[in-house]
C-alpha cells in the first residue's frame, strides 16, 4: 500500500515518535496540531492523561488579536501564550512534540516563541 494519505502519513510518523517520547508529571509533553487554518498545543502529562494547559488560535484570548495576521504570526502568539500558561502553572521543562509534522513553518514558529517565553526544550 504505496498510496497512503498525507493525513495517514503524519498519522504514523506521529506514533513513530510517540514510542519514544512520553510526558510526565516533572516534564510533560508540548503537543502540537496543525490543520489548515488554526493550530493547537497542549501541554499534557501522558501518567495521568491529563492536558495541563492548551492554547489555539480559536482561543478566547487570542480570536481578536489573531485575524489578519499571517499563520507563522498566529503561531507564535500561540506559541508565547501557552509558553505563559505553563509558567503560570509552575511548568518550565516540557518535552516537544511535533505531531509528525515537519519542524517548520508554523510549528517552528510556535516552538521559537515558547523558548523565548522561557518553556525549556
Amino acid at each position: 500500500m504505496a498510496n497512503k494519505s498525507r493525513s495517514e502519513a503524519r498519522i504514523r510518523r506521529h506514533a513513530r515518535v510517540r514510542k519514544s517520547i512520553s510526558g510526565t508529571p516533572a516534564r510533560p509533553r508540548l503537543a502540537v496540531f496543525r490543520s489548515l487554518a488554526e493550530i493547537y498545543v497542549q501541554v499534557i502529562d501522558d501518567e495521568q492523561g491529563v492536558t495541563l494547559v492548551a492554547a489555539s488560535t480559536i482561543d478566547h484570548d487570542l480570536r481578536g488579536k489573531v485575524e489578519g495576521l499571517k499563520k507563522v504570526e498566529q503561531a507564535r502568539l500561540v506559541g508565547e501564550l501557552v509558553a505563559k500558561r505553563a509558567k503560570g502553572k509552575g511548568i518550565d521543562q516540557v518535552v516537544f512534540d511535533r505531531g509528525g509534522f515537519r519542524f517548520t513553518g508554523r510549528v517552528k514558529a510556535l516552538a521559537d516563541a515558547a523558548r523565548e517565553a522561557g518553556l525549556d526544550f
